[in-house]
């Protein structure tokens, strides 16, 4: 069974930065795409930075040239580098696989973390 525990989020103001964490286990990590996806509040879930196994990136346009995706295979952890954040940023963050896991016939997802930035 795979489990993915975020970290890292909390209370910044705009054009402050928070780095995030993910840990995953339970799933062979290095070979998988991994991505941080985010939801707003009244809004579908999003993905905004996705790394391969071999470490291209690829960011969403509201995010490109602030964020800053990366993974570390030996630790089995993904990380979310956030600079220069927004109001709009102000989200529920979590990482998962791209596409996202299954498991129970349902898509699994960690219980994300918080990111909230004032203005």
């Amino acid at each position: 069974q795979v489990r993915l525990v975020e970290s890292g989020g909390g209370l910044v103001q705009a054009g402050g930065a928070l780095r995030l964490s993910c840990a995953v286990s339970g799933s062979i990590f290095s070979i998988n795409t991994m991505g941080w996806y985010r939801q707003a509040p009244g809004k579908q879930r999003e993905l905004v930075a996705r790394i391969t196994s071999g470490g291209s990136t690829l960011y969403a346009d509201s995010v490109k040239a602030r964020f800053t995706i990366s993974r570390d295979n030996a630790k089995n952890t993904v990380s979310l580098q956030m600079n220069s954040l927004k109001p709009e940023d102000t989200a529920v963050y979590y990482c998962n696989r791209v596409p996202e896991w299954v498991q129970g016939g349902r898509l699994y997802w960690g219980q994300g973390t918080q990111v909230t930035v004032s203005s």
